[in-house]
């Protein structure tokens, strides 16, 4: 249906080589291409690998994706690691989406931004459009909306004419819902989870330095911002993850 993409499997999850050039170019490909159902664009990193195997409607979210990037720097360096085919390069949702967005700006492409607070969802919307003035973005809505809303959402969302729907729900809230309204989207190029990017874009909270990017500690500098509410969290999504890593790679 959709352009092909080499994979690997890295945690359990058939993660592209692809870096964040190819992937921005390939989501362009894709909303060009006019495909019947938009094309689901998920993130992995510790906490979506760590849950994988422990929800079944997760799982089948992430199963039907037509492609899983490299979110975090533990798959690159499971990728590196532990396999023979490393994937490129990492594509951090928060630094791909500037990417997309010189995409669309050069290819005419549109926008929906869905997700976070109404304060936060706005300020992040004034944002892209001072950062990327040419990108059409033809509508927004905040997260907290109900089941019962999901079908007038996605009405308004494929009235708005967006070839790319951003969704800020939260793992694994996020993937789940993208699934089970895919159909309901159709008319949409590509629909792209993005978690807490739009808390980023709005300058609600800032990234960690590159140095600890790069070698996979961005998880500690967050952790330091939210000690009480991320220690449990972490504690046990790294446990799982590093496990599944291992297990489940390369296969």
């Amino acid at each position: 249906m959709y352009p092909n993409l080499e994979t690997v499997r890295i945690g359990g999850l058939p993660t592209v080589l692809a870096d964040r050039t190819e992937l921005s170019h390939w989501i362009g490909d894709v909303c060009q291409s006019g495909p019947t159902l938009p094309a689901l664009v998920f993130s992995s990193n510790g906490q979506g690998i760590a849950l994988y195997g422990q929800n079944p409607t997760y799982d089948a979210a992430m199963d039907a994706a037509d492609a899983i990037h490299a979110d975090g720097m533990p798959v690159i360096m499971a990728s590196k690691w532990l396999t023979k085919t490393p994937i490129r390069g990492r594509s951090a949702t928060t630094d791909l989406f500037h990417d997309v967005a010189k995409v669309a700006q050069d290819r005419g492409l549109s926008f929906f931004v869905l997700g976070a607070t109404e304060e936060q969802n706005k300020k992040a919307v004034a944002q892209m459009k001072a950062l990327y003035p040419d990108i059409a973005i033809v509508g927004r809505r905040n997260g907290y909306f109900s089941d019962a809303e999901n079908a007038d959402v996605c009405a308004e969302i494929v009235a708005s004419g967006a070839d790319v729907l951003w969704v800020g729900l939260g793992k694994p809230k996020q993937e789940i819902w993208c699934h089970q309204n895919r159909e309901a989207l159709a008319g949409v190029g590509v629909i792209k989870t993005c978690g807490g990017l739009y808390a980023f874009l709005a300058g609600d909270a800032p990234r960690a330095p590159k140095w600890m990017q790069k070698v996979g500690l961005e998880w500690l500098y967050r952790l330091k911002g939210d000690p009480k509410r991320l220690f449990k969290r972490y504690l046990v999504t790294n446990t799982q993850a590093i496990y599944s890593l291992l297990r489940q790679t390369g296969t």
